[in-house]
């Protein structure tokens, strides 16, 4: 049985982002900037999580293009099986990063990783298992 949500340590928040990973990040962001006329970042490297980003503003919304750094990146690994690139995860942002991964882990949904990383924002998060979550990477970010 679902706790209630007033029964919570911590509150789940927006939609932060959607992230889609890219065969050719330039690209992407060309089409999103050039063609549909978005306001679209720089590229960045995420050393920790092996990729680079851009983001996509949409209003209070984000869409985050992933491109690989290396041959060793996850966002690799998911291009290998998906040529043309496609939806990686989605981002739902949390108040309190720790008591979010104690209650999904009471709900034995596994968390990829032990510890929460510092994230493309600066802030701390966390990946949730796909097979715990109905086929979907998600990503919690503290807010």
């Amino acid at each position: 049985m679902c706790s209630k949500p007033t029964d919570r340590l911590f509150k789940l928040g927006k939609l932060n982002h959607v992230a889609i990973a890219v065969p050719d990040i330039d690209q992407a962001a060309a089409m999103y900037r050039d063609t549909l006329g978005a306001k679209v970042s720089e590229k960045h490297a995420q050393p920790d999580h092996g990729v680079y980003t851009v983001f996509v503003e949409l209003g209070d919304t984000k869409i985050e293009l992933l491109y690989p750094m290396g041959d060793n990146s996850p966002i690799q690994n998911f291009l290998d099986k998906n040529k043309n690139g496609g939806m990686h995860h989605i981002c739902l942002e949390v108040d309190n990063i720790h008591e979010a991964i104690k209650a999904v882990s009471a709900q034995k949904i596994r968390t990829l990783g032990k510890e929460p990383k510092i994230g493309a924002h600066g802030k701390p998060v966390i990946f949730l298992h796909p097979k715990d979550c109905n086929g979907t990477l998600v990503e919690l970010e503290e807010q």
